[in-house]
């Protein structure tokens, strides 16, 4: 199982080499980082060559991310800045060797943002096609008007789209709260899973469910990552007791 922690949540206020040091130590194989701008590209990507872990996901740039934006793919009249956005990940993917791009949809609804999406979404995928991409439902309580908020829409564009480099994101923590049941979710939607990120129904630490849960992705066709994006309870280290039934 190829493990990965996200940064911007796991391992506290450090710097960021003291983070990348401490998921090494910890057993992750990989990293992800929601927003890694304020990083030089170069500098993370010697940083992790030393380290060990490779970066795995980085999200489409938000310049006002910490204010609740969430990008603009499906905002209907904001294509030039979901380009924008898209190009500096580019770089900074390309620079950094991150794996995977999160492309973030934005808050918007509608059937004009649903084309927007599908419009925005081909582009990305076919202005560059060795990049992999992926989309992720984020549950409407969490994050309100967010556009992409069910698994069956998800499943809709990335059949519509039919592009070998999109997949699904499947978080384990907005699967529960969107359908109930991550465990049904992921039985229906497993087939279109290119990154998986796990957390607890709490957003904290994974429990028994989530360990089961995990343990049935190990056993199945899937063969990507799992990342850990939760709020630790305390202290990070002393709360990564779920992973020893895993590694």
């Amino acid at each position: 199982m190829k493990l990965a922690a996200n940064l911007t949540m796991l391992f506290g206020d450090a710097p960021m080499w003291e983070r990348i040091d401490a998921a090494a130590d910890a057993g992750f194989t990989g990293i992800e980082i929601l927003q890694p701008y304020g990083e030089d590209p170069i500098d993370l990507r010697h940083t992790l060559e030393a380290a060990g872990p490779g970066l795995v996901l980085i999200n489409t740039a938000e310049p006002d991310w910490e204010a609740g934006g969430r990008g603009h793919a499906a905002v209907p009249g904001q294509t030039d800045a979901f380009r924008k956005h898209l190009d500096r990940a580019l770089a900074f993917a390309s620079d950094a060797g991150a794996e995977i791009i999160h492309i973030l949809a934005g808050r918007a609804e509608g059937a004009e943002a649903r084309e927007t999406y599908l419009a925005n979404l081909a582009f990305a995928c076919d202005s560059a096609p060795d990049m992999a991409f992926t989309i992720e439902p984020l549950n409407p309580a969490d994050q309100p008007g967010y556009f992409l908020n069910d698994f069956e829409q998800a499943a809709d564009i990335l059949d519509t789209l039919g592009r070998a480099n999109l997949s699904l994101q499947f978080d384990t923590y907005h699967a529960h709260r969107i359908t109930g049941d991550a465990r049904a979710a992921w039985t229906r939607h497993c087939g279109r899973v290119g990154h998986v990120q796990v957390a607890g129904p709490d957003r904290h630490e994974p429990g028994a469910d989530e360990i089961a849960l995990l343990q049935a992705i190990a056993t199945s066709v899937y063969t990507g990552w799992i990342s850990a994006e939760y709020q630790p309870k305390a202290d990070t280290e002393e709360g990564l007791g779920w992973m020893t039934d895993l590694i």
